[in-house]
């Protein structure tokens, strides 16, 4: 592979903050996600791919207001020497952040995303990150969010999914950052599309 088609991936977290995983009102299947992705993250770290970690900033009376616990990163995803984190105060983590900027500046071309909320954050990055022709594969057990508008969490995450499988490649937080031997480099992994929940 000549260097004009060389890729490079970075992983990026969003809203992984302590107030998402607070004992009194967690994310659907937080425990899963303490679980599952920070070995995914150490993964990352070990195959020297860029780590980039976002964090929003709240309203008034919000939970995750800047400066307060519950803004906080959860320690399980503290950054490391020279990560990024992105502050934003909107759903999409490209919007009037240094996102893009920073992700250029390193030479990403392919996005790897897990974190909250899916219909959220999650969706909007996605699709500020396709808009501005990053390749992205989203890790399809490594978002979540809460029961509410008449749906399950679970039903809004397959939903989620779904429709943006149809634009994306989907992985697991098993599979990504594998070891590939057919490639002998990393592979990001591959899931089949669910059906639309919703």
């Amino acid at each position: 592979m000549n260097r004009e088609t060389m890729r490079q991936a970075a992983l990026l977290l969003i809203d992984l903050q302590a107030n998402m995983f607070d004992p009194a009102n967690p994310v659907k299947a937080a425990d899963l996600l303490l679980a599952n992705l920070p070995p995914l993250l150490e993964r990352a770290r070990a195959a020297r791919v860029p780590v980039f970690l976002v964090r929003n900033c709240g309203s008034a009376g919000d939970p995750d207001v800047r400066g307060t616990p519950g803004w906080e990163l959860h320690p399980s995803f503290r950054p490391a020497a020279g990560e990024v984190v992105v502050d934003k105060t909107s759903s999409d983590a490209f919007a009037d952040t240094v996102l893009d900027e920073e992700l250029k500046r390193l030479g990403v071309t392919d996005l790897v995303i897990a974190g909250l909320q899916s219909e959220y954050c999650i969706r909007a990055t996605i699709l500020g990150a396709l808009a501005r022709g990053y390749e992205v594969t989203l890790v399809a057990d490594g978002h979540s969010t809460y029961d509410g508008e008449g749906y399950s969490a679970e039903e809004k995450t397959a939903g989620i999914n779904a429709e943006l499988g149809k634009r994306v490649c989907l992985t697991s937080t098993a599979a990504a950052f594998r070891t590939c031997d057919a490639c002998g480099g990393l592979s990001a992994g591959s899931l089949p599309v669910p059906d639309p929940k919703v």
